[in-house]
């Protein structure tokens, strides 16, 4: 991984953390209450890097890599995939906020982060003041609606979660070509213009790394049984998430799969808001300020409190 690579964050601290046997890199900017930010795939930090500075001037922003991803270190594959199921994830996510002094936080999950994100919020409700996810449904709604034209528009759950090392050799051969055709398909436009040009330098230099290939792999093999299990024995026990949820879908990205993807969410959530955004899958970049500023009005109503 280069060492040179643009700086998106100015005036952020960088750092690593160790928690629960994985090396979280991760940046953090700004004041006030505490707000993490969880990204997906087949992305990083670097994600968020349109709106950190807008939303750095309401909250203390803490910004990581997911396991496997972007500069976080890589846990070793399993059989049963723990080490990548979300409820792992969110774990060391709580515990990475513990050690940075935060025993309360607020947090958004952007696509595999929004996953984190409301598990997160499932096993952990007293850490949270609020969440958000963003353009997801959860993981075993996707499942338990798999059809011929959904298959077709998330076809990557189903070759990804592929036993290793198929999906990973397959990409591998050629990571820049899927990576930037993965985007890209999932824009509105179905082009790489929302991206800027620092920010796929970073996205392309840590996707060419084939073990890092490997854990996105195993993150959706994750999703696809250890993931769906969790999922599926809260939804069977009437879990629900309590802490408030705002969920937000591109009004042309994955999760309007559903007609309502708002009554979705009530399914699983006891107060849940929202509202699709003008773009694709990827809101904090094609529709930053839109995104911005529906995050700053639902967060700031408990920093204000708090």
């Amino acid at each position: 991984m280069k060492n040179d690579l643009p700086d998106l964050f100015p005036g952020f601290d960088s750092m690593t953390v160790d928690v629960n046997d994985v090396h979280l890199f991760c940046r953090i900017g700004g004041s006030g209450p505490p707000l993490l930010l969880l990204h997906g795939y087949p992305q990083s930090h670097i994600c968020w890097h349109k709106i950190a500075p807008q939303l750095a001037e309401h909250f203390t922003v803490v910004l990581p890599d997911l396991p496997g991803y972007g500069r976080s270190s890589v846990p070793p594959l399993s059989d049963d995939h723990a080490a990548y199921s979300k409820r792992n994830i969110a774990a060391a996510m709580v515990e990475l906020m513990k050690v940075l002094g935060h025993t309360t936080f607020s947090l958004a999950g952007h696509d595999r982060g929004g996953r984190v994100a409301y598990r997160l919020a499932l096993d952990h409700p007293e850490m949270l003041t609020k969440v958000a996810v963003l353009d997801i449904l959860p993981t075993c709604d996707y499942w338990d609606r798999m059809d011929r034209l959904f298959g077709l528009k998330i076809y990557h759950w189903m070759f990804l979660a592929q036993a290793a090392p198929f999906p990973e050799n397959m990409i591998s051969a050629a990571p820049v070509a899927f990576l930037d055709h993965t985007l890209a398909s999932w824009t509105a436009a179905k082009d790489l213009s929302c991206f800027s040009k620092e920010a796929m330098t970073h996205n392309r230099d840590w996707f060419c790394e084939p073990d890092r290939v490997s854990a996105t792999c195993e993150d959706y093999r994750a999703g696809a049984r250890i993931d769906y299990e969790h999922d599926r024995s809260d939804l069977d026990a009437g879990k629900k998430i309590q802490p408030p949820l705002l969920a937000l879908w591109g009004s042309k990205g994955i999760a309007t799969s559903v007609d309502d993807p708002l009554e979705v969410w009530r399914g699983w959530s006891a107060n849940v808001t929202g509202a699709a955004v003008a773009c694709g899958h990827f809101l904090p970049e094609e529709a930053p300020q839109e995104t911005v500023a529906a995050l700053i009005a639902f967060f700031r109503n408990t920093a204000e409190l708090s």
